[in-house]
């Protein structure tokens, strides 16, 4: 099949994301990303070795020029057509290989919560459950490569597209994060990237209290109850909850119950007032407003919107 025959496969090209990256790092070095957990980087010429150590599951994605990443003493090499995850706690030296002014080395690093991974493999459990008990994850290489094809680069560069303005980077990209995992799953190294989460997780009590959350946002899940899930006090709790994901345990509840309500207004299988109550919400009334505060629009428009978008679609 030609090109013209189906444009949608020719859509995305290296250049596309080199070129997005190149206008989000102005500067050499580390540059804020725009999003939680996510630094990109830029260098101009080769750097030397750093011992380098992360504190979450990291996605680490290179546009452009060649990277050694040596860890547990063997040595990885990756390059624009690779990627790889790094999991927490386990240091590892990097070197900039290739890099100068007119070809600068471009790369991103972005955090990967844990409870997301979980998330994303119950959903492809079924498909992988032979691979996943089958194919333990080897000791000997705690980071995994995987080959950057065009799937993976496409929901890569919607994500970064979508930071670009505040309504896309909130409703948009957690759908292109929770893609970019989804790709990462299905990429031959599922058992590796579920077993790192889920350890992870395990040492991590704000993870298992989040996962806990999205099973229970029917409840009222006050900050007690949730410092009971991690066994600490509540002032405890509440100051690691915040120093973990930058927000109160009240202000994150709230943003979970509210996303989940934008997920089930997209699927229009209940009224509004059974999604205000599925996502703990006592009063319509104050959901309908808590809604057109973070999404600009009512349950309602917002619904009618969604169900538009999908009458064009087909």
């Amino acid at each position: 099949m030609s090109p013209a025959q189906n444009p949608l496969e020719f859509r995305i090209t290296s250049g596309d994301l080199i070129a997005e990256l190149i206008s989000r790092a102005p500067r050499t070095g580390a540059n804020e990303g725009g999003f939680p957990g996510l630094m990109i980087y830029r260098f101009e010429e080769p750097a030397a070795p750093v011992w380098e150590e992360v504190s979450e599951l990291h996605l680490c994605v290179i546009a452009q020029g060649r990277k050694r990443i040596t860890m547990d003493g063997t040595d990885h090499f990756y390059d624009p057509f690779t990627y790889l995850a790094v999991p927490n706690d386990v240091p590892f030296q990097t070197v900039i290989l290739e890099a100068s002014p007119e070809t600068p080395f471009l790369s991103f690093g972005l955090q990967i919560d844990p409870g997301l991974v979980r998330e994303v493999s119950a959903d492809i459990l079924e498909e992988r459950r032979v691979a996943a008990f089958a194919e333990p994850a080897s000791q000997e290489n705690p980071a995994f490569f995987s080959a950057l094809d065009r799937d993976m680069m496409d929901a890569i560069l919607r994500f970064l597209r979508s930071l670009k303005s505040p309504t896309d980077r909130r409703v948009l990209a957690p759908t292109y994060l929770k893609e970019i995992v989804y790709r990462a799953l299905q990429a031959g190294q599922y058992s590796r990237l579920v077993e790192r989460a889920a350890s992870e997780s395990a040492r991590n009590p704000v993870s298992a209290v989040i996962a806990y959350a999205k099973e229970h946002l029917a409840e009222p899940l006050t900050v007690g109850e949730l410092a009971g899930q991690a066994h600490m006090s509540p002032s405890a709790f509440s100051h690691l909850f915040r120093d973990v994901t930058g927000k109160s345990p009240y202000q994150f509840v709230k943003e979970l119950r509210l996303n989940r309500a934008r997920e089930l207004l997209v699927e229009n299988r209940s009224t509004i007032t059974q999604i205000s109550r599925a996502v703990g919400y006592g009063s319509a009334s104050h959901f309908i407003n808590e809604f057109r505060d973070r999404y600009g629009a009512s349950p309602r428009a917002f619904g009618a919107a969604q169900a538009g978008l999908l009458k064009q679609a087909q």
